[in-house]
């Protein structure tokens, strides 16, 4: 059996407040396979996002480890990190974070830029992706223009146009109304399966879990394999 893509090992994640310690993570052990989908629910305030940056290398854990790809990430330092997160992990999260002042294109060009690729080949495989979330026709668009499942799938775009090996998504349909929301996980499910990466995505909607090959549930600091099916 071949080794996990991603493997975390007592992950426990601690923040001061006042006086007083809380441990949002407590020993979290997860991993995942290469090609799987992975659904994380749970509570809000539960710690879902936290464990998320910290799988993305947007975080640091407080004790554990992280491996990505046969790399060590935990303990490492920003530039280390910022290396590591452009080159391995694709992120998508509820609020889309697209640069305003950059179009559809530009905003979904700019990973590639940042690994170095010459920027017309960047806006080439930018167009394709775009396409492929079916943006063709709003390619020159700014961010304002845009509905919010439009701005949605330019997030989705600009994640996946580097085919990272890991796609990390915070909420993803949060803010879209249920039919929108159903369209974009349409796509979502698609092209986890064309990319072949893996994808781990954090949900408080029990319909996203259902889709995954396997939902885990975030309580009391740690997860737990969901004991009822949801599909």
């Amino acid at each position: 059996m071949s080794e996990p893509l991603l493997q975390a090992r007592g992950v426990t994640r601690e923040f001061i407040d006042g006086e007083k310690r809380l441990r949002v993570l407590d020993g979290v052990d997860l991993d995942v396979a290469r090609g799987e989908t992975v659904a994380v629910i749970g509570a809000s305030g539960a710690g879902k996002s936290t464990l998320l940056h910290i799988l993305g290398a947007l975080d640091r854990p407080t004790a554990g480890e992280v491996d990505l790809d046969g790399e060590r990430i935990d303990g490492r330092n920003d530039r280390d990190l910022s290396r590591i997160r452009s080159r391995l992990v694709g992120f998508v999260f509820q609020m889309h974070h697209l640069l305003p002042e950059f179009d559809a294109l530009d905003n979904t060009a700019l990973p590639l830029i940042a690994q170095g690729i010459e920027p017309r080949e960047a806006e080439k495989r930018a167009e394709a992706m775009l396409n492929r979330v079916g943006l063709a026709e709003r390619l020159r668009h700014a961010p304002r223009k845009l509905s919010g499942g439009e701005q949605q799938r330019v997030a989705i775009a600009r994640a996946l146009v580097k085919k990272p090996p890991l796609v990390l998504m915070d909420e993803p349909t949060g803010n879209l109304d249920p039919r929108t929301a159903e369209r974009v996980l349409d796509l979502v499910f698609e092209l986890a399966a064309e990319n072949g990466g893996a994808f781990v995505i954090v949900s408080h909607d029990p319909a996203v879990a259902r889709r995954t090959d396997r939902a885990l549930e975030l309580r009391e600091g740690d997860l737990h394999r969901l004991t009822t099916s949801l599909r």
